[in-house]
């Protein structure tokens, strides 16, 4: 009895965290895709071009690794 209510508790724990993960991830990656082609959505900015796409590519790849570990769901360590 109590194995399944425990049981139960980490596959709603690890359920809530990959939905955290997809969601944050997508965001992450809509962030650095706005700011690579931020130029052509109108918006400028002051810094320099080199900075502005050296984030948007470490949002691509953050972002990219937030939606895979949503996508492993390895959450425990045994």
């Amino acid at each position: 009895m109590q194995t399944d209510r425990t049981d139960k508790k980490a596959h709603n724990y690890a359920l809530r965290r990959s939905i955290l993960d997809y969601g944050m991830g997508v965001l992450i990656i809509g962030i650095g895709i706005f700011f690579a082609f931020s130029e052509s959505f109108g918006v400028s900015f002051t810094t320099s071009p080199g900075f502005r796409y050296a984030f948007a590519s470490l949002c691509l790849v953050y972002g990219g690794f937030r939606v895979y570990r949503g996508y492993k769901k390895n959450y425990f360590s045994e």
